[in-house]
C-alpha cells in the first residue's frame, strides 16, 4: 500500500469540500479549486478528513493513489495558507519591476521583457533584485517561477541569470592562460 496514499488530509472548519461528478472542489479564505478525480480511487469525506482508497490493485491504480492524494492535500494547504517561491537575479544592470498586472525584466538584451502576470498570482519585487511569487494554486505558482527563470537561466561561468533563492548553481572554471 502506498505510505503517502495511506494517509489521512485533515481538514479545518474553513475549508469546504465539495464531490460531485468525479469533480472534487476545495474552498477556502484564499480562494477555489477544482480537480477531476480518477475513476481508480474513491474519496472517503468526513467531517475532519478526508482519505483516497484504490478500487484494485492494477499497477496504474496503486501509481494514482498517492499522486491524488497529494494533489487533494496541495489544493486543501493552497486554500488555507498558499505557497511562495523566491526567485534571485544575479547580473551587472538585471533587475525587475511591476507595472499594474505587468513584470518587466531587464535582463542583458537588447529589450525588456514583459511578462503578464496570471490571475491568482502576485508577484512582490524587493530590492529590484529578489521577487517573491505568491498564490494558492501550487501548479500555477511553480509554473510562473519556472517560465520567469527561462527568460534567462543562471550561466555557470559567472552565475549570471534568474536562479531560485534556494538554487545551488554548479560553477565552472573559466579559460586559462597558455603555458
Amino acid at each position: 500500500m502506498s505510505r503517502i496514499g495511506k494517509l489521512p488530509i485533515e481538514i479545518t472548519k474553513d475549508v469546504k469540500l465539495a464531490f460531485t461528478d468525479s469533480v472534487l472542489t476545495v474552498q477556502g479564505p484564499n480562494g477555489k479549486l477544482s480537480r477531476q478525480i480518477m475513476d481508480c480511487v474513491t474519496l472517503n469525506i468526513s467531517e475532519t478528513s478526508l482519505s483516497v482508497v484504490r478500487n484494485d490493485e492494477l499497477t496504474a491504480t496503486r501509481s494514482a493513489h498517492g499522486l491524488t492524494r497529494t494533489l487533494i492535500n496541495n489544493m486543501v494547504v493552497g486554500v488555507t495558507k498558499g505557497f511562495k517561491t523566491d526567485l534571485e537575479i544575479n547580473g551587472v544592470g538585471y533587475r525587475a519591476e511591476v507595472k499594474g498586472k505587468e513584470l518587466v525584466l531587464s535582463l542583458g538584451y537588447s529589450h525588456p521583457v514583459n511578462f503578464p502576470i496570471p490571475d491568482g498570482i502576485v508577484i512582490d519585487v524587493e530590492k529590484m533584485t529578489k521577487l517573491s511569487i505568491k498564490g494558492f494554486d501550487k501548479e500555477l505558482v511553480g509554473q510562473t517561477a519556472a517560465k520567469i527563470r527561462s527568460f534567462r537561466s543562471p550561466e555557470p561561468y559567472k552565475g549570471k541569470g534568474i536562479k531560485y533563492a534556494d538554487e545551488t548553481i554548479l560553477r565552472k572554471a573559466g579559460k586559462t592562460g597558455k603555458k
